[in-house]
């Protein structure tokens, strides 16, 4: 039995993901060229691989074995590849990088500018996923680097065979319409009798502002959901409600909103995730020092 890669990395996409249908959407196939790729390498194999529950594909012992060996063997090929990249002197290299907007908005540009002046043979390509998903895709391989947050009030649970380096602390300010409150700074609990413009709770920066909130005292009265802070931030322009954005998600801010320092202030960390197989890519970490590198340009509060 000789299979392809491309069949096994199939087969590893299932037993990861579960479904048919979920690895045709993870990798831009139809779910009937995933089915007749699947058929073909159990045809290959001269056993059963698959069993049909109810609509689903459910890997037999034999399945099983072979997404183990496959697993092995997609490792190999891809360390094979970085050990190239290193041996290549000042050969082209490209990363993929998991952003969000407010980090694509600034950060990202800074970083790719400290970049592409000290290492020009390194490119980077750009998937904006939310953030709560991009752990998942540097996990699987569908990135070799993701930006990630950690918020003081909500820390995001650690993803085995990872790393995350990190960048740069940011501060969350209130944000209100203009006039609103005249004050040189607010806490938590002014704001609570306020209409309240943030992410839905399910998103990871939703949850940490509500649980900041309740820390406080309050639960605020969520009239919007935005999930963006540009949006959240065009509402409160509106006169629609207030909210809180991280210095990240000030940039750019619009006219009609007041910034205004919270005291004992919630902050968050951003930081980049790899795997941890990665650690010694020289153009990964070329990629880690320019970000930092852009967020001191930026006056972020360097990570401890």
């Amino acid at each position: 039995m000789e299979p392809s890669l491309h069949r096994l990395r199939l087969l590893h996409e299932l037993e990861r993901r579960g479904t048919v249908t979920a690895v045709a959407t993870a990798l831009d196939y139809t779910v009937s060229a995933v089915s007749q790729q699947l058929a073909l390498l159990e045809r290959e194999a001269g056993t059963p691989l698959f069993e049909r529950r109810g609509r689903g594909l459910v890997l037999t012992e034999a399945g099983l074995l072979l997404a183990g060996h496959a697993r092995t063997i997609l490792a190999a090929v891809e360390d094979a590849g970085h050990a190239m990249e290193s041996a290549r002197s000042g050969g082209a290299t490209t990363l993929t990088a998991g952003v969000w907007a407010s980090v694509a908005t600034a950060l990202l540009p800074a970083g790719l500018t400290i970049l592409g002046r000290d290492h020009p043979e390194i490119s980077v390509r750009t998937r904006e996923l939310a953030p709560e998903d991009t752990t998942g895709a540097v996990r699987d391989g569908s990135l070799d680097l993701s930006f990630v947050l950690d918020y003081s009030s909500y820390p995001m649970a650690r993803v085995p065979d990872l790393v995350r380096v990190p960048i740069a602390v940011e501060s969350l300010h209130a944000v209100v319409p203009t006039g609103s409150i005249r004050a040189d700074e607010v806490s938590l609990p002014d704001l609570a009798g306020a209409p309240w413009v943030i992410a839905h709770p399910r998103s990871h920066f939703g949850r940490a502002v509500r649980i900041a909130c309740r820390e406080a005292g309050f639960d605020p009265e969520v009239k919007h959901e935005a999930g963006e802070q540009s949006t959240a931030l065009a509402l409160v322009a509106a006169g629609l409600g207030v909210t809180v954005a991280s210095d990240l998600g000030l940039v750019p801010t619009p006219e009609g909103v007041d910034i205004l320092p919270l005291v004992e202030a919630p902050t968050r960390t951003v930081s980049i995730a790899f795997r941890e197989r990665d650690t010694r890519r020289r153009p990964l970490q070329a990629f880690v020092d320019a970000v930092a590198e852009g967020a001191a340009h930026l006056g972020l509060t360097p990570a401890a």
